[in-house]
């Protein structure tokens, strides 16, 4: 057996999902908060600094969302697949402390050839009210999987703007920042054993992808959601997608681009310090 297209369109049964405030704040710090001056992202990463609640990133939303279905894609070397592209969009603020009911449904192999894009679209729901809180939807590229001959939709109108962006943060990543990321629970040895990266390709270790995504939200949410009171309101971020395209290495620095694209839009690339885009066709919405 090689994909299993019969579970294409077929939702999972709904799998608990729960979360606590050191979840949240060992995801801040995978992603890098707190290193460039510890006292920055308090409200991210401390849980008892007077007059400072604890407030949940973003891109959070994207493993809040994430639960064992038991259910496989089929039979394939897991260290062929690598993330393809990610989306998530907010219907509420993400609580410190959260129970919810994430229900999965694949819906879309696509044949690229080299390999097979599955798309995946969660959603997660408050166990306690029935309310709405996150849909995130992936992809993954499965290389030698292709050659079924049923090709994905088209892709959209994303164009790079001609004109500088509008503004720049740049991030670097700790040399241990993959290990460090993985606490928050994907233990894929792509990202710790070089015996496993080896057989992906790779000379070794690569960055989580969502990873990068979370330094790039982070960049984002600095940028674009000011509050009032100072620091950056989460409550301001609605949605995010992206498209990965190069992996990234521990310890390489991450510049994110950002342009306006209208109000409460924009647009944004995330390439490494030598030019080398890794997460391209990004869009992020925002009040």
């Amino acid at each position: 057996m090689a994909l299993d297209h019969s579970l294409v369109g077929v939702a999972s049964d709904p799998v608990e999902r729960t979360w606590r405030a050191g979840d949240v704040i060992v995801y801040a710090l995978g992603v890098g908060a707190g290193a460039a001056d510890p006292t920055e992202e308090l409200a991210f990463t401390t849980e008892n600094t007077a007059g400072v609640e604890l407030r949940v990133l973003p891109t959070f939303a994207v493993l809040a969302a994430q639960a064992r279905t038991g259910r496989r894609l089929g039979d394939f070397d897991p260290a062929r697949l690598v993330h393809a592209e990610q989306a998530f969009e907010l219907h509420a603020p993400l609580p410190v402390d959260g129970r919810v009911q994430v229900v999965s449904t694949v819906t879309g192999i696509a044949d690229k050839g080299s390999g097979a894009l599955v798309s995946t679209e969660n959603t997660a729901t408050d166990a306690e009210t029935g309310k709405l809180l996150v849909t995130s939807r992936s992809g993954v590229f499965i290389r030698g999987e292709g050659g079924f001959g049923r090709s994905g939709p088209a892709s959209d109108d994303w164009r790079l703007p001609e004109r500088a962006p509008d503004e720049q943060v740049r991030y670097r990543t700790r040399p241990e920042q993959a290990l460090l990321y993985r606490l928050s629970g994907d233990r894929n040895p792509l990202h710790s054993d070089p015996a496993f990266a080896a057989r992906g390709g790779f000379d070794r270790p690569i960055l989580h992808g969502l990873c990068t995504y979370g330094f790039t939200g982070r960049a984002l949410l600095h940028a674009l959601c000011s509050s009032d009171s100072g620091g950056s309101d989460p409550d301001r971020f609605d949605a995010m997608s992206g498209r990965f395209t190069k992996p990234v290495l521990p310890g390489q620095e991450l510049v994110v681009s950002i342009w306006g694209d209208g109000d409460g839009a924009a647009l944004f690339r995330t390439a490494t310090d030598d030019g080398t885009v890794v997460i391209d066709r990004g869009r992020v919405r925002f009040h």
